[in-house]
């Protein structure tokens, strides 16, 4: 048996590792396709070397454009592989326009589809990740749930067949890389232990609407200001892009002790962050996980969430983008490091996934 597993985001890189390093640990043939929806050779070279990866067998290189025009360039370029390179399963992650590209092409070629990370919803049909994991939920053959709570989201839809709860494979990443993570990165951006915060904010919901990223702007001044604290702001290209677009970016550069990363940092520089964080501001489903994981507490700079697993344990509170909501939200999560327990599993999903891919289970 030949299964293609294809990936094209950092966070897919991340969340696939374990399966791919549980695929080649058996001896089972796969075939990587990297789509290239994130692609930076420097970036993306370092996150398959921290994580032991092989270097995928093809690299599409999907050029920027919109969402149709990428989608469909991505469809194109795997239709290409697959019929040049055929296999017999395929394998693809999360809510990503890779992962749907993935999935069509596959559902075409008539081969089963394993959707890792299944049955998440945020109940928000603007976000385009909403579309595209329903897309991928009512394609695949094998939906492999996180959480009792996606398999339980996943039935609400009619979807009981190929159902199995194996846990999130962030959790064996994180795993893996909490023993390895740096030791002089807080000193050198000048921080200390337990003494900042740490800040992604890149979805499209946000940064696409100038009120929205103006709104979160003003709660970050304000959080900067009543905690005292400093906060590291690990910045993503699309919303430097859309700062410089809406004249936002004076107002960010003025809050007292924020501190722009950019390029954004690594996997392995994010885990570390946030682990010694006071409190990680978010608007990544990603993080949100992670920060639960490491014991961090979370406020979401969002009004949903596809996690809500993190609100019912209180590892994370949204807070939308309301500035006074956003003040609020850090003052009560503030000090809650710790006492949850990990809602995603024990660090073995990807084995289990592959197992099951295999029918050795």
């Amino acid at each position: 048996m030949r299964t293609a597993i294809v990936l094209g985001t950092r966070p897919e890189i991340t969340k696939l590792a374990p399966v791919i390093k549980a695929f080649a640990a058996k001896g089972a043939d796969f075939l990587l396709i990297h789509t290239g929806q994130h692609f930076s050779q420097e970036m993306d070279q370092a996150f398959f070397d921290v994580l032991d990866l092989p270097a995928p067998a093809y690299n599409l290189h999907v050029p920027e454009g919109g969402h149709g025009y990428r989608t469909g360039k991505m469809l194109i370029g795997i239709e290409d592989v697959l019929r040049k390179d055929p296999v017999d399963y395929m394998v693809v992650h999360g809510d990503t326009n890779s992962t749907v590209a993935g999935a069509l092409v596959a559902a075409k070629l008539n081969l089963p589809v394993g959707h890792v990370e299944a049955g998440l919803r945020s109940f928000d049909r603007t976000m385009p990740e909403e579309v595209n994991r329903v897309i991928c939920d009512h394609i695949a053959t094998d939906l492999f749930a996180p959480t009792r709570e996606a398999v339980g989201w996943l039935g609400a839809e009619g979807l009981t067949k190929g159902v199995f709860l194996t846990g999130n494979t962030i959790v064996d990443s994180v795993y893996y890389l909490k023993e390895r993570l740096p030791d002089t990165l807080l000193a050198h951006y000048g921080v200390k232990h337990g003494r900042y915060m740490f800040l992604t904010c890149h979805r499209q919901e946000n940064t696409d609407d100038p009120v929205r990223l103006a709104g979160i702007i003003d709660g970050l001044a304000l959080v900067a200001r009543d905690s005292g604290l400093p906060i590291l702001y690990s910045m993503h290209p699309r919303t430097k892009g859309r700062l410089e677009q809406y004249g936002l970016f004076g107002r960010l550069e003025v809050i007292p002790g924020l501190r722009i990363i950019f390029p954004p940092i690594g996997f392995l520089e994010s885990l570390t962050f946030q682990a010694h964080a006071t409190l990680v501001l978010t608007d990544s489903g990603g993080l949100q996980e992670e920060s639960c994981i490491l014991g961090v507490p979370c406020v979401t700079l969002r009004e949903n969430t596809e996690r809500p697993e993190t609100l019912g344990i209180g590892s994370n509170v949204l807070a939308g983008y309301d500035p006074q909501a956003i003040l609020a939200a850090c003052r009560r999560m503030t000090g809650r490091r710790g006492g949850w327990v990990n809602p995603y599993g024990d660090g073995r999903s990807g084995e289990r996934i592959v197992d099951i891919i295999l029918g050795t289970k």
